[in-house]
């Protein structure tokens, strides 16, 4: 594309850079705002710094958050002896839109792939163990997408809870495997959540 203006161009350029966002949306989108709504443009632009600077990562739970802890976290009315672990704050809000689940939560922030790079060094388990020796949890729920590389993360997690009095449970397979958590529908979702099973080494835990 060429643009009349190199500040449109450069515009155009990192709104691209946004996932699903390709030139041509990013030129409308941009347009638009130019055009027809510069004071959305303004305001946009304003929350998101503010955003950036202000928005924390939760100590306990690593959800976002305005406080150093988030308020899933400190919510009394939840059961904070049960544990949801899930990959990212996605698979969270997803959960939370069923409104099947009144726990609390521990985000992996991705799954083991060693293709990839990535380890379980890589990822928050040392900080889920921590929270089970410091905290009275009783259940762990693996609310983990059904990948191969999801399955691999819930087998080493289970290993490392072998000898911790907590119990082990995964989601029932209404999730068919293969598919992420995010993109299930709430119903479907909810009755996983509500339907979970013990996990296959649970009875060592």
């Amino acid at each position: 594309m060429k643009f009349s203006s190199a500040l449109l161009s450069e515009s155009v350029d990192q709104f691209a850079k946004l996932p699903g966002i390709g030139k041509k949306t990013a030129l409308r989108t941009i347009l638009y705002l130019l055009q027809k709504n510069p004071q959305l443009a303004k305001d946009l632009s304003a929350i998101l710094v503010k955003a950036v600077e202000e928005i924390n990562e939760c100590q306990k739970c690593h959800n976002l958050s305005d406080h150093q802890i988030c308020g899933i976290c400190t919510d009394k009315g939840r059961d904070q002896s049960v544990l949801c672990l899930v990959e990212n704050i996605r698979d969270v809000m997803a959960i939370e839109d069923t409104g099947q689940f009144r726990g609390v939560y521990h985000i992996l922030g991705g799954v083991i792939s060693p293709i990839d790079g990535i380890g379980p060094d890589k990822l928050n388990i040392e900080s889920l163990l921590q929270r089970v020796e410091t905290e009275e949890i009783r259940e762990i729920i693996m609310a983990v997408s059904p990948t191969i590389e999801g399955e691999t993360t819930m087998y080493f997690i289970t290993q490392q809870l072998r000898n911790k009095n907590v119990k082990v449970s995964i989601i029932a397979r209404g999730v068919s495997f293969g598919g992420e958590l995010e993109y299930a529908d709430e119903l479907t979702l909810g009755r996983s959540i509500s339907g979970r099973q013990p996990y296959l080494l649970a009875e060592t835990v």
